[in-house]
């Protein structure tokens, strides 16, 4: 089953191809040949102002204002340009202030700010209006390659040779540093989709990460005014065998790539995916999303929803089953998803020493039941119909003041034990009051009464 296809070659530049963004009608591609090309998505047809040339070193970076009308592109001349992509004219030229190079540089989501970070870790924001500094800060070791701003626009996050992920927050305040990538990242992006949705008090994204030491990474990312902020790394995609040089969410969040490419980009409203790579050329890929979804194998999707769980999320379903005083034992002998799954009676009663028959076959039981319910998810249940503690379909969605929704009956049992703590963030809940969630309740109702016999 083919899911993707290369449709067309851009083989124009005369050197490495550095960075490539789409905006709604135009592809950008940047290189070591100091140029940055523009390309209509409808022919592929390079515009007739294309190249844009200014930058007397390498171009390592380029990406549009979410309208499209403006290019941000920098370079190893120490510049961060501003380009009218409609005729090609330059509307600002900013110099980093150490005059470093600069590595990588970003539009904030309501195009108010430009952020570009150097090879010296310094990063500035710029006001994209006035073309003035508006913020600088550094990072303690390592060259700036990497930056991405959260989809609310309330921060943003930089990635540095020496592996560190930096968040800063749009004041230039920065409000977390932590080792993510042992020998380095190559690049990171945010998921333009908020986790189980949530309300607008409450930001939490997923960020990915990749590097040089073979791996991507999922982090969960939130940040509330009242409350702070806080980077949870989730878990880690296998499969690389060689450094992960890039790494793009599409824009409705559904698709992670990752590739030993230089860049890569997804287009915003066609399915067009565009990879850059040392040997000058630029790959365009058309690929069919319906394919794409139905890609996976039932066994796939099992073992993504279940294989994947930690020792924490297999804690917390023990819990939501009545089956609490099996927790230590499950701790003590590092029980996770996948070693849930592999449980037997003899492995209960050996390994695990849980000497109650009637013990082991509950816990079998409802074993059985979570697979049975998984499966039901796999035939293509949407995400947000699962309760996040239980991890089953809900029955009674109410919604808590964190904005997530959950089965009423685990979160009041949640509430009872956790006190006021939000299953999903760790945070305070600032009331515990449960809302029922009738418009959930009835789509999951429909959907049901269209997939069930």
């Amino acid at each position: 089953m083919k899911m993707v296809k290369l449709i067309h070659t851009l083989a124009d530049h005369g050197d490495d191809v550095n960075c490539c963004a789409f905006s709604v009608s135009l592809l950008a591609t940047c290189s070591l040949d100091k140029t940055i090309r523009l390309y209509s998505l409808s022919d592929f047809t390079e515009l007739p102002h294309s190249p844009l040339k200014f930058h007397t070193y390498a171009v390592h970076y380029c990406c549009f204002s979410p309208s499209g009308h403006t290019l941000a592109s920098c370079s190893t001349d120490g510049t961060t340009v501003l380009w009218n992509t409609q005729n090609g004219q330059i509307l600002a030229v900013m110099e980093q202030p150490s005059g470093s190079p600069v590595r990588v540089c970003q539009f904030s989501p309501d195009s108010t700010y430009v952020a570009s970070g150097a090879a010296d870790g310094t990063v500035v924001l710029w006001n994209a209006q006035s073309y003035k500094l508006y913020r600088c800060g550094n990072v303690k070791d390592g060259s700036l390659v990497a930056c991405a701003f959260s989809p609310d626009g309330n921060l943003f996050v930089t990635g540095s040779s020496c592996g560190d992920l930096t968040v800063w927050d749009d004041k230039m305040r920065c409000l977390h540093s932590e080792k993510a990538h042992d020998l380095g990242i190559t690049c990171c992006d945010f998921s333009s989709q908020p986790v189980l949705g949530g309300e607008q008090s409450l930001q939490f994204f997923r960020l990915a990460s990749c590097g040089q030491d073979c791996q991507v990474k999922i982090w969960l990312v939130s940040f509330i005014h009242v409350l702070g902020f806080e980077l949870k790394y989730k878990s880690a995609l296998s499969g690389h065998s060689a450094p992960v040089l890039a790494c793009a969410f599409s824009h409705d969040g559904k698709m992670l790539v990752s590739g030993y490419v230089t860049t890569c980009a997804f287009a915003p409203n066609i399915p067009l995916l565009a990879t850059g790579s040392m040997d000058k050329t630029v790959n365009i890929w058309q690929f069919d999303v319906e394919t794409l979804c139905q890609a996976r194998s039932t066994d796939d999707q099992l073992k993504q929803f279940t294989e994947d769980w930690s020792e924490e999320d297999v804690s917390a379903w023990l819990c939501s089953q009545g089956l609490e005083d099996l927790v230590g034992i499950f701790k003590m002998n590092n029980i996770d998803g996948s070693e849930l799954l592999n449980l037997t009676k003899e492995s209960l009663a050996d390994d695990l020493k849980i000497e109650s028959l009637g013990l082991r076959n509950k816990l079998l039981r409802k074993i059985e039941e979570l697979m049975s319910k998984v499966k039901s998810i796999s035939s293509g249940m949407p995400d947000e119909f699962i309760c996040p503690i239980t991890r089953e379909l809900m029955t009674d969605p109410v919604i808590a003041s964190d904005g997530y929704s959950y089965e009423r009956e685990a979160m009041e049992r949640w509430i009872s034990k956790k006190k006021r703590t939000s299953p999903m963030t760790n945070l305070v809940l600032p009331s515990l009051v449960l809302t029922p969630n009738r418009t959930l309740k009835m789509a999951i109702n429909r959907w049901l009464e269209t997939h069930q016999k």
